[in-house]
């Protein structure tokens, strides 16, 4: 909610400060470079403190910034409550999915999909609050705000916030949202001095993974930023500028073109929120993979008719859903295969970040030197492409075995004692086949053989002997001797004979 609000009110943060839109626009670059700072700082942070103080801290600023927004009339300060802003939020989304996982490791799925589909579902919710719940209604001063269906209320600034710093009536959307963030930060700070977090297990159930995930794990989490870079830079830039290729390259009527920006926002929302029943039965793996297809097919064909007003509808709409449960499959897929720490987390949404900074300007760069082009489909497809490719190299990487060091010869250049008992395993085992063939014909006289095994033992051990401890093994001493001799006088070409012997042999050892 705290993200998706400032575009609807992006113009009225420009009135209210007394600037134009094109005069404030690198508070988004602000609130950007805070966000990847934030993302920086809680990995760190996450790693040394207790998660519920961090979070709470951070949603405490983040609330705290919200309710001053309305109030701030110099775009200097806009752009430090911006980018404060953007730091704690960094903060919560780093610490976020990292304390999602450690809770509860491998079952993780499900919680992870509600998590990011509470993003959506905000995402989703905040313009509608502002628009329709605070923008066209009377403001607290008196002054209505004039409603138009096409045009926003931002575009009259005559209402203010009660005279307080010449906002307009639905800045208090700020105030809203900024009070609610004050919930959950008091919420956090409950189980923080309930104290139930604990750093004696290993997070992430860690204990459980396969030895390669050690020996992988920073090439693997290298994969996973350029994954994310690109996935999260594609989403961004589809839903940025679906509206504006709709309406000139497409030739829609500009309400059309905002319906289906509205569709594969609403497609993307809910997918996520049916991914957290199917990540209770599903492998993640298996469903990056179904989002991966799904994607490629519906930019392949978004590339192939994107004049056609009935493919622009059903492949956005496809678009919107296969794109819906990959981030958060993701960060549930590499946890299966390595830990992910708060330093990891941090990695993984600086990348997406980065990708959601890098991919949509150029886009918007590319779109007005090439505008005969469909270069958002095209993204979309190279994109979808390129993850594509890169999952079955990050899969065959995690699933590498770790590879066994031979263990190295004495110095004498004696061979290793171990190679030599495999040998004479390997040549045991062949000289028993025959043996076992003897073994399965006469298997209707073994307990005969047995029985005559002991009375050999019987007769050959000596009737003063105290105990059968006292006698060496291998017939060494005289009473074993007699033993070893009389056995060793039934030994001849039968496989029979060889086989009371061994039987002898293992008993007497």
């Amino acid at each position: 909610m705290s993200i998706s609000v400032l575009g609807p009110t992006f113009e009225d943060l420009a009135v209210n400060v007394g600037k134009n839109i094109s005069n404030i626009s690198y508070i988004f670059i602000g609130r950007s470079g805070g966000y990847i700072f934030g993302s920086l700082l809680g990995g760190t942070l996450f790693d040394c403190m207790n998660p519920y103080l961090l979070l709470g801290l951070s949603l405490l600023v983040t609330g705290f910034g919200m309710c001053t927004i309305p109030f701030c009339t110099q775009a200097l300060l806009l752009t430090g409550l911006m980018s404060s802003i953007g730091v704690s939020m960094g903060v919560l989304d780093t610490g976020g999915n990292v304390l999602i996982l450690n809770t509860w490791a491998e079952q993780a799925g499900p919680h992870m999909q509600a998590l990011h589909f509470s993003f959506a579902l905000g995402a989703f919710v905040s313009p509608i609050i502002a628009k329709l719940l605070f923008g066209p209604h009377e403001d607290i001063g008196g002054g209505v705000a004039p409603a138009n269906s096409t045009a926003p209320a931002a575009t009259t600034p005559d209402t203010h916030v009660g005279g307080a710093g010449g906002g307009h009536a639905f800045m208090w959307v700020y105030i809203v949202i900024g009070s609610f963030v004050f919930l959950s930060s008091f919420l956090f700070f409950l189980l923080f001095s309930r104290g139930s977090y604990s750093r004696d297990n290993p997070p992430g159930g860690a204990s459980g993974k396969p030895p390669a995930a050690s020996r992988h794990h920073t090439a693997l989490v290298v994969l996973c930023v350029f994954f994310f870079f690109a996935y999260v830079g594609a989403e961004v830039a589809y839903g940025s500028f679906i509206f504006t290729f709709a309406k000139d390259y497409a030739g829609m009527p500009p309400p059309q073109a905002a319906g289906l920006n509205s569709l594969f926002w609403a497609a993307f929302a809910a997918c996520r929120g049916v991914a957290v029943f199917f990540a209770a039965c599903m492998h993640p793996g298996t469903m990056i993979l179904l989002s991966l297809v799904a994607s490629t097919v519906s930019s392949l064909l978004l590339c192939l008719f994107s004049r056609e007003a009935v493919a622009l509808w059903f492949c956005t709409g496809l678009y919107g859903a296969s794109m819906a449960a990959t981030f958060p499959s993701g960060i549930s897929w590499v946890e299966q295969y390595t830990t992910v720490t708060g330093r990891t987390a941090a990695a993984f949404v600086v990348g997406a970040a980065l990708g959601e900074m890098v991919l949509p300007a150029a886009v918007g760069f590319l779109l007005g030197r090439f505008p005969d082009q469909p270069l958002l489909m095209y993204l979309s497809l190279a994109t979808a492409a390129f993850t594509s490719i890169l999952f079955p190299v990050m899969y065959k990487l995690a699933t590498a075995p770790a590879h066994q060091s031979r263990k190295p010869r004495p110095r004498g250049g004696r061979p290793d004692a171990d190679d030599g008992e495999d040998r004479q395993a390997l040549l045991d085992s062949g000289a028993n086949e025959e043996e076992e063939e003897e073994q399965e014909n006469d298997a209707d006289q073994w307990n005969d053989t047995d029985f005559e095994v002991i009375e050999m033992d019987d007769t050959a051990s000596p009737a003063s002997s105290p105990s059968k401890a006292s006698c060496p093994p291998h017939g060494t001493e005289p009473g074993g001797g007699a033993s070893f001799s009389d056995t060793k006088s039934l030994v001849g070409d039968s496989p029979r004979r060889k086989l009371m012997f061994s039987l002898a042999r293992e008993k007497r050892d």
